[in-house]
């Protein structure tokens, strides 16, 4: 099974995933917990350029393809064997964020970056996506307390460093930047209030969506 988080910086991801693997793990499953970019010992290395503050005038379309050959290195070293063998992926942002970010955000084509996914990755998407929301001032805030405070790195903030007007087109296009079926926490009582023990109330809920009990039965019968 292949299994997405997805959402703004602050979000609470890194959290979240936490509480899917542990809810997994109690359910059977062996899981493996990875991100994009990154995930691999290349992936990582494109990763710094990406997220460099340096690399700010970086073109659209350059930022596109590192993003690309970070997914192709993803998918090929890690993702598709780790999937062959049975195993529970839980990935750290993928092919939605992409679309969002580098479409729908920056400007690109959406139809050229759907193109290169199915032409490049023959249209691997997560079985579900999670898709934590809240209000983008909020999560740039808690996602600068915590770069402050020293819980995340200084050299990784080129996407907190952009346009509050950015970071609200993601928020916007979220919904439809996905063709694979969002099991999503978006009620609107979660936006704002979203601390552990919400997180690990959404999370149970989101893996009650039919999606995931039809995965689990078709796994069940393997």
């Amino acid at each position: 099974m292949f299994i997405s988080l997805e959402g703004i910086e602050g979000s609470g991801k890194t959290t979240n995933m936490r509480h899917a693997v542990r809810f997994l793990q109690d359910k059977g499953h062996d899981c493996v917990i990875t991100r994009e970019p990154g995930g691999t010992r290349i992936g990582e290395k494109i990763r710094a350029i990406l997220l460099d503050p340096s690399s700010k005038e970086m073109d659209p379309l350059t930022e596109l393809l590192l993003y690309t050959a970070d997914r192709s290195q993803h998918i090929k070293e890690l993702i598709s064997p780790l999937l062959s063998e049975g195993k529970t992926v839980v990935c750290d942002r993928y092919y939605d964020a992409t679309v969002v970010y580098q479409g729908y955000a920056r400007g690109l084509d959406t139809e050229l970056i759907l193109g290169l996914h199915r032409l490049l990755f023959e249209n691997l998407k997560p079985d579900i996506t999670l898709l934590l929301d809240l209000p983008p001032e909020i999560g740039l805030s808690r996602a600068w307390k915590q770069i402050d405070r020293g819980d995340r790195d200084r050299v990784e903030t080129r996407f907190e460093e952009e346009t509050l007007s950015f970071h609200k087109k993601v928020i916007l296009k979220w919904p439809a930047s996905n063709r694979s079926g969002f099991a999503s926490s978006m009620h609107p009582k979660n936006r704002i209030r979203s601390g552990k023990r919400l997180h690990g109330h959404c999370l149970k809920k989101s893996m009650q969506h039919p999606r995931f009990i039809n995965l689990e039965k078709d796994q069940s019968l393997k």
